[in-house]
């Protein structure tokens, strides 16, 4: 069976005092106590501001090693790339990582793609270079248009060992099936999964809060647990992460998660 890590996307936010954090706590003393409930963080600061190795050193140093980190790509390998620069973007993010991968608390580097990023000739070259560059990085990719959605996409990333984040999300058009019942093969020794919240009325026209603003209902995380038990008995390494960070809801899903997922014999 395989190791389960639950956290949530993202730490710092000072919304969450008095939901997760003391009330009186500072924003310097966030990660030592999140360290205290959860083994896992998806670091999402990584994909605005390029991360350097003091600040990973500095992270496990708070945690007290208590943590294992997935660190979300740097925007300008996934949303904004330049041509001429994404190639030093991805070797000053790989050094930055150093700390984690010397003291084996790198789970994964997500790779998470916009909906504008399809199944086509020049995405699949450059997804193929980019795969290349961080080649021994324990990769995971999100998508976003269900274009990659197919067989085809699934054995490629078998071959190479990549993850597949199975995403819960609206469901819209375009976007992939993220739910039971549509979800994607394991393709790697490590699984992700990501919780986005289910709010498509704001999905395109709200902002990056409005968007994610969303409580699961215990129902709803109940009926994951029969694909986190399947996700545990093919993978080596398990990944639950919440990315509904508004109001807190995150850390409140993220909780119970804990408990749902208690019942799965590891």
């Amino acid at each position: 069976m395989a190791e389960l890590y639950i956290g949530t996307s993202g730490y710092d936010y000072p919304e969450w005092r008095g939901i997760f954090y003391p009330p009186d706590i500072s924003r310097e003393e966030f990660l030592g106590f999140y360290a205290g409930v959860f083994n896992a963080l998806e670091l999402n600061y990584t994909y605005y501001s390029l991360p350097d190795e003091y600040q990973m050193a500095s992270m496990i140093k708070r945690t007290s090693e208590r943590v294992h980190f997935s660190v979300k790509a740097h925007q300008s390998m996934t949303h904004c790339v330049q041509v001429s620069t994404w190639r030093d973007s991805a070797r000053e993010f790989r050094k930055a990582l150093y700390p984690l991968e010397h003291r084996g608390l790198l789970l994964s580097v997500l790779l998470q793609f916009p909906q504008s990023f399809h199944y086509a000739v020049d995405e699949r070259r450059y997804l193929d270079s980019l795969v290349k560059e961080l080649s021994g990085l324990p990769l995971v990719v999100e998508f976003r248009h269900a274009s990659w959605q197919n067989q085809r996409v699934y054995t490629a990333l078998q071959k190479l060992n990549i993850g597949w984040c199975v995403c819960d999300m609206p469901a819209l058009k375009a976007l992939p099936k993220g739910r039971p019942g549509g979800l994607a093969p394991v393709t790697a020794t490590r699984s992700y999964l990501r919780f986005h919240g289910r709010n498509s009325t704001s999905w395109y026209g709200g902002d990056s809060r409005s968007r994610y603003e969303y409580l699961y209902q215990d129902a709803e995380l109940d009926s994951y647990i029969p694909v986190v038990d399947s996700l545990c008995r093919q993978s080596q390494i398990v990944q639950i992460y919440f990315n509904n960070h508004a109001k807190g809801n995150a850390v409140v899903n993220a909780q119970k998660m804990k408990i749902l997922a208690s019942k799965i014999p590891l």
